[in-house]
């Protein structure tokens, strides 16, 4: 028996491969290349606290990540960050203030394309912010959909009227 294929406003959400994300001309790959900056972490460290300024977009490039969030006085864990995950696209693209904290599970290192490198490159380029900004909807979309295929229909309740007429 074959899987069924993913809905079309599921597949629409996928991830994107990394190099179609950050495609633009040699020259700017080049800088932002060697702008890049690789860290190493080790179980419990943080690499950002959420608030703070962001630095930069993270890659993560080994280890497993977790992502968590305080909104309205609730601890939120959003998830985990794995190899290939691009973290703080609404940061790096918006406030410049980090929207979670993100907390390495195990040995990992992380690269980080500096604020400034990546405002040099979206200069120069302006098709690469519009395909950071689409991989942004793209996460949003797959949040919702997740939330959405999780969500647990409660049964109704049987109203007093409700249950006089059954009988």
């Amino acid at each position: 028996m074959q899987p069924e294929p993913a809905p079309g406003w599921l597949n629409a959400a996928a991830p994107r491969p990394l190099a179609e994300l950050l495609a633009c001309p040699p020259t700017i790959q080049q800088r932002l290349n060697s702008s890049a900056q690789c860290m190493d972490f080790k179980h419990g460290d943080v690499v950002f606290r959420q608030s703070s300024a962001c630095k930069g977009l993270y890659l993560v490039i080994s280890g497993l990540f977790q992502r968590k969030a305080e909104r309205l006085q609730s601890r939120l864990t959003l998830g985990p960050a794995r190899p290939g995950d691009l973290v703080e696209l609404a940061a790096v693209l918006g406030s410049n203030c980090h929207t979670c904290t993100l907390t390495a599970l195990v040995e990992g290192s992380v690269a980080m394309l500096p604020a400034d490198a990546l405002s040099q490159a979206f200069l120069a380029w302006p098709r690469l912010r519009m395909q950071l900004l689409e991989e942004l909807a793209r996460e949003v979309s797959r949040g919702y959909n997740a939330s959405r295929l999780t969500r647990v229909v409660k049964p109704r309740r049987q109203s007093s009227s409700d249950g006089a007429r059954a009988q």
